[in-house]
C-alpha cells in the first residue's frame, strides 16, 4: 500500500478507492474566509506527530481550509494513516503522509526533503507537534526517561526546524509553529520532566523567533492546556517501565505522586481548539503573529508569565542592537 520514494509516504490518490470502499466519509470543497473560517488556500504545511491528537486533527482540518497538507508520523505503514486518509477530501488540496521519526536526523531530513520536492519549493509552515510525557516525581525520571523526552520534545523540533528552515530563509518567508504547553510556564508537582522539555521548546522557539526577523520568518510557540487527546494514554507506555526500573526507596519517598502517576484524563474539553488557533495564526500576516498563542476554555495561568516576560525582554535588550527584532516580536499580538 505504502509507495517508496526517497521517504515513505502515502498519497491520497492511492488509497481513495479503498477509502470509499469502507464507506468512511469524505468532507467536500475547501472552506473560505467567507464562511466564517481562515483561507489557507495555497499553504503548504507539514505537521509532525500526526498518528493522534492535534496532528491528526489538524492535518485533516487545514486541508478543509485549502492547505497542501504533508501530514507525518513513524513506523509506516501504520493503520493510523489509512485511517487519516479516510478524513481527507475526495476533490481537494493534495494531502500526503510521509513518514518522519523526529528521533532521526536521517528521517527527518529525508522527510522534509520530500516534502519540499512534491511542494515545489520551501514549505510555507512546519508544525512540530510530536511530543511525549512521563508522570511521577524528578528523582524518578532515569537517565533514560529524561534522554528520551528531550531527544523527543526539544530535539525532535530542533531537527525539523533546522532542516525546514534554509530553504524557508532563501524564501524570505515561512512560519515555525511549536506545540508546547501551559506546563512550559507554570509547573505540576508529579508531572515528570514533561514541564522542563517545554520549557526548554519555550526559550528556543522565542529565541529563533528573535534570529528569524531579518529573514522574514516567523514563529509561534502554541501554549494548550488539558485537552483529553492520547497524550495521558502515550505518557503511561514510558511511565510503567519507568516506574518498574525505579528502586522501592526512591518510590516509597514519594508515595502519593507515585499512585497518581498514571493518568488518565485531560478534561471535556475540545482538542479541535488548538487547529483552530494555529489555522487562525497561518492565515494571518506574515511579522503579525503573535509569538505565543495560550489556547484553552478555562484558565490561563501562563499569561501573566508571558506578560512579564516580553517587558523583561524588551527592557533588557530593547536598547541594544537586538532591539528591533526584540521590539518586533514582542510587539506582536
Amino acid at each position: 500500500m505504502a509507495e517508496k520514494t526517497s521517504a515513505i509516504s502515502l498519497n491520497r490518490r492511492q488509497l481513495l478507492g479503498a477509502t470509499a470502499a469502507t464507506g468512511l466519509a469524505l468532507t467536500s470543497g475547501p472552506a473560505t474566509a467567507a464562511e466564517g473560517k481562515p483561507d489557507l488556500t495555497g499553504k503548504s504545511i507539514l505537521i509532525t506527530g500526526c498518528s493522534s491528537g492535534f496532528g491528526y486533527l489538524g492535518a485533516t482540518y487545514y486541508q478543509t481550509l485549502g492547505a497542501r497538507v504533508f501530514a507525518t508520523m513513524r513506523n509506516m505503514p501504520r493503520k493510523e494513516a489509512d485511517e487519516l486518509y479516510g478524513e481527507t477530501m475526495a476533490e481537494g488540496p493534495a494531502f500526503d503522509i510521509l513518514e518522519l521519526d523526529v528521533l532521526s536526523d536521517e528521517s527527518v531530513a529525508t522527510a522534509v526533503a520530500e516534502a519540499e520536492r512534491l511542494n515545489g519549493g520551501a514549505l510555507d509552515v512546519v508544525i512540530n507537534n510530536a511530543g511525549i510525557g512521563t508522570g511521577a516525581p524528578v528523582e524518578l525520571q532515569d537517565i533514560e526517561t529524561m534522554r528520551l523526552l528531550f531527544d523527543t520534545n526539544v530535539m525532535g523540533y530542533q531537527r525539523v526546524a533546522r532542516a525546514a528552515l534554509p530553504a524557508m530563509r532563501a524564501k524570505k518567508s515561512g512560519l515555525i509553529v511549536n506545540v508546547s504547553s501551559q506546563l512550559g510556564r507554570v509547573m505540576v508537582p508529579g508531572m515528570g520532566l514533561y514541564s522542563s522539555t517545554k520549557f526548554a521548546v519555550e526559550s528556543m522557539s522565542e529565541q529563533m523567533a528573535y534570529e528569524l526577523v531579518p529573514h522574514g520568518v516567523d514563529v509561534t510557540i502554541v501554549q494548550p492546556g488539558g485537552f483529553p487527546t492520547k497524550i495521558w494514554e502515550n505518557g503511561n507506555r514510558y511511565t510503567a517501565p519507568m516506574l518498574e526500573r525505579a528502586d522501592d526507596e526512591r518510590k516509597a519517598a514519594y508515595q502519593a505522586l507515585v499512585d497518581g502517576a498514571l493518568r488518565n484524563g485531560g478534561g471535556s474539553t475540545d482538542p479541535m481548539d488548538v487547529p483552530r488557533a494555529i489555522a487562525g495564526v497561518i492565515a494571518m500576516a506574515s511579522g503579525k503573529r503573535p509569538l505565543r498563542l495560550p489556547v484553552h476554555p478555562g484558565g490561563k495561568p501562563q499569561l501573566a508569565i508571558n506578560d512579564v516576560s516580553a517587558k523583561t525582554q524588551v527592557a533588557m535588550l530593547g536598547s541594544s542592537p537586538f532591539g528591533p527584532w526584540v521590539k518586533d516580536v514582542n510587539g506582536r499580538t
